[in-house]
């Protein structure tokens, strides 16, 4: 892997750990959303390692719980493969919809239950409209910023950069 790849996952890593515990609505991160949809067009081992650590990172540095694992990695690994194969952000957003608003959300049940030691059911339909809610909001977002970045230079060659590997690597 290539410094100037390298840089460029520590700069995403280092936004989105700050954005995504600074910019959110209790028990809602659609930061991560927006960066995980965002990081989608890098590719999926990409989107999905910068989820990873920013996740690991959010829970070290802001003592978040582990809903920050269950919350972005599915969603990370969704949003990167739904856009591998509709190449849309709006694929993107899919995947991202079902791998945290929906998949992550039913994950985090039973670790959150296990951590909290909660024993009611209700803690069933605690998760699900929050990580929902953020997937829709971060969603829409994602959508606005990717409009411009699209037609950016700098973006582009962000794009073609992390594309060339995965297409060399074939």
């Amino acid at each position: 892997m290539s410094t100037k790849k390298l840089t460029i996952i520590s700069i995403c890593i280092a936004l989105n750990t700050v954005l995504s515990s600074v910019i959110r609505i209790e028990g809602m991160a659609p930061m991560s959303t927006v960066f995980n949809i965002i990081f989608a067009t890098f590719g999926t081992f990409y989107v999905t390692l910068i989820a990873l650590v920013t996740a690991i990172l959010r829970m070290f540095i802001f003592n978040i719980p582990p809903l920050a694992i269950t919350g972005a990695l599915f969603g990370a690994i969704l949003a990167g493969l739904c856009y591998k194969f509709t190449k849309s952000i709006f694929g993107a957003w899919f995947g991202e919809f079902v791998g945290t608003g929906i998949i992550g959300s039913l994950v985090s049940v039973p670790i959150m239950q296990f951590f909290m030691d909660l024993d009611s059911n209700a803690v069933w339909f605690l998760y699900t409209p929050r990580f929902v809610g953020a997937t829709i909001i971060g969603g829409i977002i994602a959508v606005l910023i990717y409009s411009r970045l699209k037609h950016s230079r700098v973006f582009k060659d962000i794009q073609q950069l992390f594309d060339k590997e995965s297409t060399t690597s074939k």
